[in-house]
């Protein structure tokens, strides 16, 4: 089992970001991830909030990627509505190379209404944004697994004779793509087609029920029988807001901010859901919540959690 950290980058100081960083890299963790949101989520047009720190998440990855040697790298996720998704594949290939292979592109259809309308751009309806994600993951598909020039005429989006260099920090392992998303009539279709790693995210309706996420992990495998590939081939992952408290209300509460997707409890009660998941197929942890800049408490989860699955 691994784990990581979606790394808060809103209303929060660069220090901080970077204390959390140095603190991950020396010790057990795998892999760090960021999102990738324009003005901090939640902001609503208020422009005290929206006036707060957003750091923006591509960017942050390069940065980190030249201050670490061991951490994965990835971000919960792009929004692809706003990202033109060529470049976005040529960025992540630039990203590939200079991390040496620690990588994965994260990407989803996009969802913050709000900041299309701060920065001007177009915000489709569901199907539309949902029609330019599947080609967008074709297109990159194509982009990171060909050596050769691509050729793409999509409804949305064309390439003539296209190539990305670097593409891959190794020729014979493409950069991931993870699919932001388990929704099950076309998202899930869409990362049995173009990606190769999924991911429930415990801020979902369903939460972090076991048998929710062996319900998406069926739809998965059905999508993936119907376009002929192994199911096999697509890691399991899954983002999890994460609180280690003996204190009931606390956990409560949180859980009544976060939903019912939030794992809250005594140190035995997070590790028994963990090993649920683990068991049930799933391959790595990225714990949310966990605020930025406090190394005591990823210390805490390094002793408490991380050893007990070593």
């Amino acid at each position: 089992m691994k784990f990581g950290v979606q790394v808060n980058l809103y209303r929060v100081p660069w220090q901080d970001i970077v204390a959390s960083v140095r603190t991950m890299e020396e010790g057990l963790w795998n892999s760090i991830w960021f999102a990738d949101h324009h003005i901090p989520p939640g902001g609503g047009g208020d422009d005290i909030e929206e006036s707060k720190n957003a750091f923006e998440g591509l960017t942050t990855i390069a940065a980190v990627a030249g201050m670490t040697k061991r951490l994965q790298l990835g971000n919960l996720v792009l929004g692809n509505t706003y990202r033109n998704p060529a470049h976005t594949a040529l960025i992540a290939g630039t990203i590939g190379a200079i991390s040496h292979g620690r990588f994965t592109l994260g990407i989803g259809a996009g969802w913050y209404e709000r900041e299309h309308e701060a920065y001007g751009w177009h915000f489709p309806i569901m199907k539309e944004r949902q029609d330019r994600f599947e080609e967008a993951c074709e297109l990159i598909r194509l982009l990171f697994h060909r050596q050769e020039p691509v050729d793409f005429q999509g409804k949305y989006y064309q390439l003539q004779h296209a190539q990305i260099s670097p593409a891959n920090y190794e020729s014979s392992k493409p950069i991931p793509i993870l699919v932001g998303g388990t929704g099950p009539k076309r998202t899930l279709r869409t990362l049995a087609r173009y990606g190769d790693v999924m991911n429930l995210d415990g801020w979902e309706g369903g939460g972090l029920e076991l048998e929710y996420y062996k319900f998406k992990s069926r739809v998965l495998e059905r999508h993936c029988e119907q376009c002929g590939r192994d199911p096999k081939e697509i890691r399991r992952t899954i983002t999890m807001p994460c609180l280690i408290t003996d204190d009931k209300a606390r956990s409560e509460a949180m859980i009544a901010e976060y939903g019912n997707g939030t794992v809250a409890g005594p140190v035995q009660y997070v590790i028994d859901r963990i090993g649920g998941f683990k068991d049930a197929g799933v391959d790595e942890i990225m714990f949310g919540y966990l605020p930025t800049g406090n190394c005591d408490v990823l210390e805490l989860f390094e002793k408490e959690i991380i050893k007990a699955f070593l």
